[in-house]
């Protein structure tokens, strides 16, 4: 069972509100140099992470040309790139991705995110709207499948025409595509064609129904996925210690903050958004136990976080694990630290579980 970590590439600090999507305009605490970014790499790859995923979009930096940078300050890590498709070519996407396996040695996973808010797509002077861009995202894997697969590939589509696509030599392995998105035109393009379906952290009925969603759809396009979370992590010795620290989080969150980031939800484009914000607004943000909706009261994105001693926290990735989970990409405050200390922790619990 894959464990990954996250990459601060909008800056890191103690705090829910850090830089990022959530701030824009914020100072961090550790601002995203090359110098942090690979201490955060070593420690994911020292404590047992297989790979770590980078975001994308204008609020931080380019996660291509960072991961790449970070190759020679890892040995075995692997980069999960987020990236947009439709801002740039598809065959340009499937050479990119061809040159970073060769020169890695194979240490590319892509994740295919299709879009942020229709604010954010602009600023790139892409107009589509919600669904259509899933449906161009469906074209844009077809012909970046196509140029891997060693043999000119020619397709003219809604969105793509392309004569010949094709890369110079075909990449070993393919790298693996990740791919999110919880809304109806989401959920078809997942199953024809990602290799892992992702999903923010829900209640585990919420995220069964999910994953029993994408695998129909899967079966009747004749595939097979895996399947991924995300998730924060707060994680201590005992309990105690990891609900004050969670206490804490938001005890320095100004309540402004909590307004605005409810106003920008109010009118998001996005169905896992959505579904996050919701999560947030109940009498008790324990929505489950151990699991703790306390990001999403102003941290778009990913808002869940597991939140127990080194047990509890191993005990609720065995639950999801039982759902058919396989992939758990993880982050938590400040990024460098808590690699550190889930990796000692949690991890040799998991495995000692899986034994």
């Amino acid at each position: 069972m894959p464990f990954h970590w996250f990459l601060p590439t909008s800056g890191d600090s103690h705090d829910i509100v850090s830089g990022g999507q959530a701030r824009l305009a914020a100072d961090t605490t550790r601002p995203p140099d090359l110098g942090y970014l690979a201490l955060v790499a070593r420690a994911a790859e020292r404590a047992g992470f297989e790979a770590v995923l980078t975001p994308t979009g204008t609020f931080c930096e380019d996660a291509w040309l960072t991961t790449a940078a970070l190759l020679g300050e890892t040995s075995r890590l692997k980069f999960l790139v987020a990236f947009r498709p439709g801002l740039l070519s598809p065959t340009l996407a499937a050479q990119m991705a061809a040159t970073y396996q060769r020169l890695s040695g194979g240490r590319l996973a892509l994740n295919v995110v299709t879009g942020g808010e229709g604010a954010e797509q602009r600023r790139f002077g892409d107009h589509l709207d919600h669904d259509k861009r899933y449906a161009r995202t469906a074209e844009f894997l077809d012909v970046v499948r196509g140029a891997w697969s060693g043999t000119p590939y020619t397709s003219k589509g809604e969105f793509f025409d392309v004569e010949g696509a094709t890369v110079r030599a075909v990449p070993d392995p393919i790298p693996p595509v990740f791919f999110g998105g919880s809304s109806p035109a989401a959920l078809p393009v997942a199953a024809r064609h990602a290799d892992t379906y992702l999903t923010w952290g829900e209640p585990p009925a919420a995220v069964a129904a999910k994953l029993d969603a994408v695998r129909t759809l899967a079966k009747d396009a004749g595939r097979q996925l895996t399947y991924g979370i995300r998730l924060h992590v707060i994680s201590r010795d005992t309990a105690d210690e990891a609900w004050a620290v969670a206490r804490g989080l938001l005890d320095r969150v100004r309540p402004e903050e909590i307004e605005a980031a409810r106003r920008q939800f109010a009118g998001t484009e996005s169905e896992g958004q959505r579904r996050m914000a919701a999560l947030a607004t109940g009498d008790s943000l324990e929505i489950y136990p151990n699991l703790w909706a306390g990001f999403g009261l102003v941290r778009p994105g990913a808002g869940t976080a597991l939140v127990g001693s080194h047990a509890e926290v191993a005990s609720r990735i065995a639950e999801y694990q039982a759902l058919g989970i396989d992939h758990f990409i993880l982050s938590g405050q400040p990024h460098l630290e808590e690699a550190l200390r889930f990796g000692e922790n949690v991890l040799p619990l998991v495995r000692k579980g899986e034994s």
